[in-house]
């Protein structure tokens, strides 16, 4: 199979992506998808993907197997960025549900005008829009299938998106990406489609099918960051059992579920991904925001090999970023002049170190 590869935002260095359980994934995705439709789509059900998850991360990835220190470090886990001790964490669970002190190694920028990463994750930008440059037609999801109500379907119409790619390995707590007073949120049913890569191009269209959780909020609010409304949809995948809301105001303080008519600060936890690979979507209205232009930039990179690009025609390179990591800006002439000069600025001297 071609190597995924993704680009470290910080170095400009191309990684290449340990996919967990891939072969198993690619069976699973075509022969058995095309052989035995009703397998499939229990594999890909509630009821399996909790069991699969109970397997894998209470089980039999447990401490009797590699041990969790090797297995931090087999995964890639800084685990002295975690709240609590260590020695505390005593299962794979844990270790992926771990706390970590955000306020500390994931600083935010204090601009009102900047939209930050949801998740540590790997991100692609795109837009609904036909006229765009970053235009994605039915890839990754199918725009009218995603809202699931015609009130937003209609709001965010020829509107721009980012998707954030969770691997099991990352820290699985959600921020809230803006700020403001949350207008929706509601459970769509469906599947638990895995989001490994293989995936992904097999199904096409992947994070329309899933279950998945749809938050608006409306940033023109009181303290918002002015952008308009924007949706934050949480996507479970293969092995994921459940989307947590526990809002917190202050570090990981007094936890809240969401409902409407809440105010949600920027950077703050939101929710919580029970183990496994997941996805966060964001969506904006047309015309209110500009990606970063490292992020636009990389999607092009020819450096990386990379199955998106190989399956879509399209070259759409991934950006691993930080939580609560500027992603995109207010777009000129909505009073986010000054931050769009700093993006392109910086966009300017990463390629000049690319090249």
């Amino acid at each position: 199979m071609t190597p995924h590869q993704y680009i470290e935002r910080e170095t400009l260095d191309i990684r290449t992506e340990q996919l967990y359980w891939d072969r198993v994934i690619g069976f699973c995705y075509s022969r058995l998808r095309e052989r035995s439709p009703a397998l499939f789509r229990l594999l890909t059900g509630r009821r399996f993907s909790g069991l699969l998850g109970f397997l894998n991360y209470d089980l039999f990835m447990g401490g009797r197997l590699l041990g969790l220190d090797r297995l931090a470090r087999r995964s890639g886990i800084d685990l002295s960025e975690c709240c609590d001790d260590p020695r505390n964490l005593t299962t794979p669970k844990g270790i992926f549900e771990r706390k970590i002190r955000y306020w500390q190694c994931r600083p935010m920028s204090e601009d009102l005008a900047e939209i930050v990463s949801p998740a540590d994750a790997r991100v692609v930008t795109g837009s609904f829009c036909d006229t765009g440059v970053l235009f994605l037609k039915d890839k990754f999801f199918e725009f009218d299938k995603l809202f699931c109500r015609h009130e937003w379907t209609d709001a965010f119409r020829d509107g721009d998106f980012a998707i954030f790619r969770l691997t099991p390995e990352k820290y699985h707590y959600n921020h809230v990406p803006v700020s403001g007073t949350v207008r929706d949120i509601y459970e769509v049913d469906g599947a638990y489609h895995s989001c490994n890569p293989a995936a992904v191009v097999s199904i096409m269209t992947p994070y329309s099918m899933n279950r998945r959780v749809v938050t608006v909020i409306d940033t023109d609010a009181p303290g918002g960051t002015k952008v308009g409304l924007v949706a934050m949809i949480e996507v479970v995948a293969l092995m994921i059992g459940d989307i947590i809301q526990c809002y917190s105001e202050e570090r990981y303080d007094d936890p809240r579920d969401i409902r409407p008519g809440m105010f949600l600060r920027k950077g703050a936890p939101k929710s919580l991904y029970r183990p496994g690979s997941s996805t966060d979507v964001l969506v904006f209205q047309k015309g209110k925001v500009e990606f970063a232009g490292d992020i636009v930039a990389n999607l092009c990179d020819p450096r990386a090999s990379n199955r998106f690009s190989s399956w879509f025609g399209d070259p759409l390179v991934e950006t691993e970023v930080k939580v609560r990591s500027s992603i995109a800006v207010r777009k000129a002439g909505t009073g986010g002049q000054d931050n769009n000069e700093m993006f392109s600025q910086r966009s300017i001297t990463l390629n000049r170190k690319r090249l």
